[in-house]
């Protein structure tokens, strides 16, 4: 890949091609269903004013956002698509969501309660998505409080419901049961809303099981490129490639140590090459090889850079990292050259697992010190 010169020192090269090219494959996981996006985060650190506008050329016409903040960014960008908020109705703010055409995620009766309140003296329904916990115990209705709004025929006054959903815990792991023992209790809860909508599906929902997409499906991460199963890429293509500028190659010899803490000593004379990228980039102090993992701990994160993965030594500081660049011939790599720290070549999953974290957690850590370039939808093709 390729991208226009600039001044950071990391820069994250953002193909939207891609990012359309997976939510249509996602979709055909699920012919049925419709295909909706997750966008929160800021589009999992990519970019809403890019990403947003991107998917809706594809096709996309549901989003879905953490709070009413997002989802009035989205809604300026797309003004025909739904916006389902996930969380956050209140009082104070029930009139935003009706004046900028907002669809709440009703997540206890509470919320149930503001929102019947504010379409009371609306001449159409407001519109309204209805979550229900079959396990997960984060958001949601439980059950029997789904039952209750079932069966009374006012309970939801002038709110219109446009979805019934909820959310599963444990889809990443095929093998786990509580995804069947959630699905059977989301069919209950359908069973209590005939003729609306269902969702049920995430990422690893979608690429786990055709049967759990129901009427709309809700990819996130699987959008951005990033594992929704771990250990399985699946059919998605790399999304973001995060590359660092080197702003020296150095000589260190055997015996020396590298970085905070003298925690890398060189076993033969090296030539170290440090990249302009550090924790203060989101690029995690732990991936240098230490901490508790989330998940399975690799021993390190890897660089890619004149055509070779190269290993992280020594400890990620705020501002810098070094890579060994010893097996490269001399003069491969110079100052002001560019090293892939994940993307194409450097799994941003195997990068994660270093820093004993997920993918989620590295691309919604990026910080805005990294510059976005973003190949457009038409430029690239395979």
């Amino acid at each position: 890949m390729t991208a226009p010169a600039d001044i950071s020192g990391v820069r994250l090269i953002i193909d939207l091609a891609a990012l359309t090219r997976n939510w249509k494959r996602l979709g055909e996981f699920a012919p049925r269903a419709e295909t909706a996006a997750v966008v929160k985060a800021d589009a999992y650190g990519l970019g809403l004013t890019e990403v947003v506008p991107a998917l809706v050329e594809a096709g996309c016409r549901s989003f879905f956002v953490a709070d009413p903040s997002e989802a009035l960014a989205v809604r300026a960008l797309t003004p025909q698509s739904r916006v389902f908020v996930l969380s956050g109705l209140n009082e104070a703010n029930r009139g935003l969501y009706r004046e900028h055409r907002l669809t709440p995620v009703l997540n206890s009766v509470e919320d149930i309660a503001v929102w019947r309140e504010a379409a009371k003296d609306q001449t159409s329904p407001l519109p309204a998505a209805l979550h229900v916990d079959t396990g997960m115990n984060r958001l949601g209705l439980r059950i029997e409080e789904a039952r209750s709004v079932s069966t009374d025929a006012s309970g939801l006054g002038n709110v219109r419901l446009e979805l019934v959903m909820s959310h599963l815990a444990c889809a990443d792991q095929p093998a786990n049961p509580m995804t069947g023992e959630q699905r059977s209790r989301f069919e209950a809860v359908r069973a209590l809303f005939p003729g609306t909508p269902a969702s049920l599906a995430n990422s690893a929902g979608i690429l786990q099981n055709a049967a759990l997409g129901f009427d709309l499906t809700r990819p996130g991460i699987a959008l951005y490129g990033g594992e929704a199963i771990e250990g399985a890429m699946g059919p998605m293509e790399v999304v973001v490639t995060a590359q660092a500028r080197i702003v020296q190659v150095r000589d260190v010899r055997k015996g020396e140590r590298i970085g905070y803490g003298a925690t890398h000593e060189c076993a033969d004379d090296s030539r170290i090459a440090i990249a302009a990228i550090g924790y203060g980039d989101g690029y995690h102090r732990i991936a240098s090889g230490s901490g508790v993992p989330l998940r399975k701990l690799l021993p390190g994160a890897h660089g890619h850079v004149a055509g070779e993965r190269v290993p992280l030594v020594g400890r990620i500081s705020m501002d810098l990292a070094a890579f060994d660049i010893s097996a490269l011939p001399d003069k491969y790599v110079k100052q002001g050259d560019w090293i892939e720290v994940f993307g194409e070549n450097v799994a941003l999953d195997d990068v994660a697992r270093a820093a004993g974290t997920i993918g989620y957690e590295l691309l919604t850590a990026l910080s805005r010190r990294a510059e976005r370039h973003y190949l457009p939808v038409h430029t690239r093709t395979h």
